[in-house]
């Protein structure tokens, strides 16, 4: 975009936007995950399956990259993402209710709102990471991710502490309601967080030094063939695929995992969440202070520190997995905490490299590479739940003590995170080459 860079109130405004697709998300994916499972009695499975639709269907995201590309405007895509989302939240939360009754047609109508969901997540998603990396100064990206990522963690514990308060005493009225309302809301803080922050690239001033002030006029196919070219962001994707997919694999599967060994209340086990969150929002501040100073730099750069935190990571989910063997003695707070400290590194120092590599090649087509990383992150975070939780059940079917079943699956989420670690290591090295 050929504008000036954003400052803090404009990063704290698209920060906005990623807190309302924050507050939907968290009640479509740990809420109604909840009440199919526990109230319903229904198959761990179902949610997870529904989770891996929502990402899946966002193998589409370079496509609706290539048309904000095209457009020469993201915010049009952010908006109307947010709107198809909202409406995916409101009737996923219909067909849970509709579940407690008929089954067949609540899974059925479950189905298509997971689709949107994957629709609007993945339109509003993909353009305002786009818009993000271009408007932010390179010195200040570390700390613009954090922002915008806590601003979404804070749209996580804010919609866990009032929606839960409304849900009590719960009924599938009070569900669909609640849901509705965060929805509502969302939408309208949408609406006035974009208003005005994006100047038209035909209006905008180009710079004398641009050589590339319009998109390149090829075709999707060709487009994507073009980015998938680059050795650079082909590393990337494959390197954002398997971290994901480590990092997603538990998303599902903590709270009942909680709730099983160790008895936690639906309240207990949702504070165990916050506790989480609290833990990747900390990791996220120590990482915004590290790379927004010069001596913070000189410790490591951001590819340093995502090797840093998926090797934490997987130390994280190998202690909580020992919790599978001790029980009700194991300090599973802390643990959870930890998990959520690494994590927060993790995503921060990820989410900074790829908007700097986002405008790294040929051609203006920053909304194919991230539709492209986003694709990669969507299909591997939907395998990742739907994995984890399908193989929680295989394992409880196979082994009679549920703690053995959960630690069976940590453990092979921390070897996919060490995994992680070295081809984030491989890509410094590559990258250092080339420079």
């Amino acid at each position: 975009m050929n504008t000036a860079p954003l400052g803090w109130i404009g990063i704290a405004r698209l920060g906005l936007v990623q807190a309302a697709l924050g507050a939907i998300i968290v009640l479509t994916t740990s809420t109604l995950n909840r009440v199919m499972v526990v109230e319903l009695m229904l198959p761990a499975m179902l949610p997870g399956a529904l989770v891996a639709l929502h990402h899946m269907v966002q193998i589409l995201r370079p496509r609706w990259g290539y048309g904000s590309d095209m457009g020469g405007r993201r915010t049009p895509w952010i908006i109307g993402g947010m709107v198809v989302l909202a409406a995916g939240g409101v009737l996923a939360a219909l067909a849970t209710a509709w579940m407690a009754d008929h089954p067949s047609g609540g899974i059925a109508l479950a189905v298509f709102a997971f689709l949107l969901i994957g629709v609007g997540v993945g339109a509003c998603g993909t353009s305002l990471l786009v818009l993000l990396a271009e408007r932010v100064d390179d010195r200040r990206r570390a700390a613009a991710a954090t922002t915008v990522w806590i601003m979404m963690i804070v749209g996580f514990i804010i919609t866990a502490g009032v929606a839960g308060h409304f849900l009590d005493p719960f009924s599938t009225g009070r569900l669909v309601a609640v849901t509705a309302s965060v929805a509502a809301v969302a939408v309208a803080v949408t609406l006035v967080a974009v208003h005005g922050i994006e100047v038209p690239r035909a209006t905008a001033a180009v710079p004398a030094e641009s050589t590339s002030a319009a998109p390149s006029k090829a075709g999707f196919q060709e487009a994507i063939r073009g980015v998938w070219a680059e050795p650079q962001a082909r590393r990337f994707t494959i390197f954002v695929f398997v971290s994901m997919l480590a990092y997603s694999a538990q998303d599902l599967i903590l709270e009942p995992y909680a709730g099983t060994v160790f008895g936690l209340t639906p309240g207990e086990s949702t504070q165990l969440a916050g506790v989480q969150n609290g833990g990747v929002l900390i990791g996220m501040l120590l990482l915004a202070v590290l790379g927004s100073t010069s001596w913070g730099r000189r410790m490591g750069s951001l590819q340093t520190w995502t090797i840093v935190g998926c090797a934490g990571s997987a130390l994280a989910l190998s202690t909580l997995a020992a919790g599978g063997f001790m029980g009700g003695d194991f300090p599973l707070h802390q643990a959870v905490f930890a998990l959520g400290l690494t994590n927060g590194l993790f995503a921060v120092a990820a989410i900074g490299s790829m908007m700097g590599l986002v405008s790294a090649g040929r051609e203006r087509r920053e909304g194919v590479r991230m539709g492209l990383w986003g694709a990669a992150q969507a299909i591997a975070f939907g395998l990742g739940g739907f994995l984890g939780t399908a193989a929680v059940d295989l394992t409880r079917h196979l082994v009679a003590d549920p703690g053995i079943a959960y630690a069976s699956v940590f453990l092979g989420e921390a070897m996919m995170f060490l995994v992680s670690a070295v081809l984030a290591a491989r890509l410094t090295r590559r990258a250092g080459a080339v420079e």
